[in-house]
């Protein structure tokens, strides 16, 4: 039996195979799920609540006494080197996604911080104007089109999606700290990252708690989110719009009048297209024999505009007179009036 120490390449081969396991088991789970957004939403609850314990229990106390410790010089430069060190990850998937000048950027910024910046622990290629960029393989699969796929909470690593999953995988392979061949070395600088990763996070966690009903729909949203604006580099196009359902059409019994007729002292003339149709009489009796003006419905909607046309004919049943069969007619000022919800013809 082989004691010597264990190769690169093992844990990396686990940390996959129990990433497919994870999604297998999900995607079974899951199936009955509705959200089309995160379909394992069961079963990543699960992985969620058991990274929250952990957190609680083992990870957040940690990184609370090591910002108490350390002073903040102290860990601005651990997480100055750490994050040099991804700069790595980062020319290369800049080179995948054909951005050759922010490549060649982040090269010079590599090369600068390890040299005059000693090792990356200062930050001397900002100085410099050298931006520092986030770029990693899942971007890259989502920069040449491939989608994020379902959203994945990964044990002890948290948030993430199935291309995400994927990326972080590949990432890995250029990653000076899992490269590392020392099994104990390169455990601690993955303790000493993910505990400064983790204390950078405390002072917003209280928004966190202050904004967030459902913690795990707000980490959610806010991850997916943060994804999809750096995979296009902070101008995501807009995303498409939930479908509506058009309306169901009214049956005749339920149509009600699109325009009214209402004279000058505010009655109701008459209501066109009831269920009767034609125009049903409401009037009282007329007083004035101006001209009628009907209000034309304008080209701005919710304007009106004024014409002139032939008094409208109305009677009072009460005022039917015995002589003749015809109504009383008389002239007024009238307007017709559009109701909101109906379409100006």
């Amino acid at each position: 039996m082989n004691d010597g120490p264990m190769s690169s390449s093992e844990p990396r081969a686990r940390s996959l195979i129990t990433v497919i396991v994870l999604l297998l088991v999900s995607a079974m789970a899951g199936c009955a799920h509705n959200s089309p957004r995160d379909p394992l939403e069961p079963v990543n609850r699960v992985v969620y609540k058991f990274n929250d314990g952990l957190d609680t229990m083992v990870i957040k106390p940690i990184a609370t006494g090591y910002r108490a410790v350390l002073p903040g010089f102290a860990r601005t430069g651990i997480g100055n080197f750490f994050s040099n060190l991804e700069d790595i990850t980062v020319v290369i998937n800049g080179v995948l996604q054909l951005k050759f000048p922010q490549a060649f950027s982040d090269a010079g910024r590599f090369l600068i911080n390890s040299t005059v910046g000693i090792l990356g622990f200062f930050d001397v290629g900002t100085h410099f104007g050298l931006e520092k960029h986030n770029e990693d393989f899942g971007q890259t699969l989502g920069y040449w089109g491939i989608g994020s796929g379902p959203y994945l909470v990964v044990p002890i690593i948290g948030p993430s999606s199935f291309r995400d999953a994927v990326g972080r995988w590949v990432d890995s392979f250029s990653d000076v700290v899992w490269q590392e061949d020392h099994i104990r070395t390169r455990n601690q600088f993955l303790a000493t990252r993910a505990i400064n990763d983790r204390a950078r996070l405390l002072k917003s966690e209280k928004v966190l708690e202050a904004a967030a009903i459902d913690r795990y729909t707000f980490i959610r949203e806010a991850y997916l989110q943060r994804r999809r604006n750096l995979v296009y580099d902070g101008n995501p196009p807009p995303e498409p719009e939930d479908y509506d359902p058009p309306a169901q059409p009214r049956s005749e019994s339920e149509r009600t009048p699109e325009t009214l007729v209402v004279d000058q002292f505010g009655n109701i003339v008459a209501g066109a297209e009831t269920v009767t149709g034609g125009v049903v009489p409401v009037l009282v009796e007329a007083t004035s024999k101006v001209p009628a003006r009907v209000e034309q419905p304008a080209a701005n909607a919710g304007q009106t505009s004024a014409v002139a046309i032939p008094a409208v004919a109305a009677y009072s049943p009460d005022a039917v007179p015995t002589s003749a069969k015809e109504p009383t007619r008389n002239s007024t000022r009238m307007v017709r009036v559009w109701l909101p919800s109906s379409p100006l013809r």
